[in-house]
């Protein structure tokens, strides 16, 4: 589990893919490595990922077939930046939203304007996840906890900070990047709680009892 606030940013040292999937080395830039042990996850860009070989500042990873097509690392090169976060602890300071890094879509940046001293992106909502999506509400891109500041047809916007900037790779993304996105791992439990009760007509979590605890 991680919380979405990146903790640095690294560079992929080499990437090796075969037909059996992918081996990446990752130089980690200035992220703390000094508890770091192999079978630990690391968040690389969003993805959850087991450490398989440690070497100084630098760490290994496979990556499945199901993970190449699934998400955006298909299409890294070696030099490429990726931001990093280590799984949380339970005495972590909780500052983004709750994260899997399971990414459940691939999406691209298909407007870059500046509002201020931030910079405003507006990416494409794929259809099948837009009703996880609110203003608002939490959304996780390349693992960066951000917040949806509004939605319009097929498209959300995020409003971006000059210090989430400079911290992570979004000060690389130009129009038609393709970025890994998550979307808020609360709002999938409660469809899933709302469409068992529905189904099964047991009671439970229902859209009134949400309403009226004043979560809606």
């Amino acid at each position: 589990m991680f919380t979405g606030i990146i903790e640095a940013v690294g560079t992929i040292k080499s990437l090796q893919i075969t037909a059996n999937g992918a081996r990446l080395a990752i130089n980690a830039g200035t992220l703390d490595m000094s508890d770091v042990k192999l079978g630990d996850s690391i968040a690389t860009n969003g993805i959850c990922l087991t450490v398989v070989d440690l070497s100084g500042h630098n760490y290994s990873v496979d990556v499945s077939n199901e993970t190449l097509q699934c998400t955006c690392f298909g299409n890294y090169q070696q030099g490429q930046q990726v931001n990093l976060e280590k799984a949380m602890l339970a005495t972590t300071r909780f500052g983004g939203h709750m994260v899997s890094g399971h990414v459940d879509a691939k999406t691209k940046i298909v407007a870059i304007n500046n509002n201020g001293n931030s910079i405003e992106y507006w990416l494409a909502l794929p259809q099948e996840f837009a009703h996880y999506v609110s203003e608002k509400g939490s959304i996780t891109i390349d693992g960066i906890s951000l917040t949806v500041n509004a939605i319009s047809n097929d498209q959300f916007r995020l409003t971006i900070v000059p210090h989430t900037l400079e911290q992570t790779i979004m000060k690389h993304y130009q129009v038609g990047s393709e970025v890994n996105l998550e979307v808020d791992l609360i709002a999938r439990y409660l469809e899933r709680l709302l469409t068992k009760n529905e189904t099964e007509k047991s009671g439970g979590v229902t859209e009134e009892l949400l309403r009226n605890s004043g979560f809606m």
